[in-house]
């Protein structure tokens, strides 16, 4: 059995307003399914780790062979729920504790 390697992403939400985490991850998946459809989407393995509506700061944790695909689709992010955002790649790690050291 091949051993699945990952990435965990530190993102940065940019937005007038505060988007709640169903918000926000609905737009994330709304936004890999338009660039790659329904079987790039689920090559992700895309899982939300961690989100502060209050610092609007997320974790997230994909699969490294799709890793450049998901950066893609977290910067044509334009909106949140109708209100104009942006996503910015703060940090990228192979574990959760070094991301969280180079915050």
């Amino acid at each position: 059995m091949k051993l699945v390697k990952r990435r965990y992403l530190a993102l940065q939400l940019e937005t007038e307003e505060e988007a709640s985490q169903r918000e926000f991850l609905d737009t994330v998946w709304a936004s890999i399914t338009r660039l790659y459809g329904e079987h790039g989407a689920s090559q992700t393995g895309l899982a939300l780790i961690d989100f502060n509506e209050l610092k609007k700061t997320a974790l997230i944790r994909v699969s490294l062979s799709m890793l450049q695909p998901v950066r893609a689709s977290l910067a044509s992010v334009t909106q949140i729920n109708s209100k104009e955002a942006a996503v910015h790649v703060i940090a990228i790690s192979g574990t959760i504790k070094s991301l969280i050291n180079k915050e």
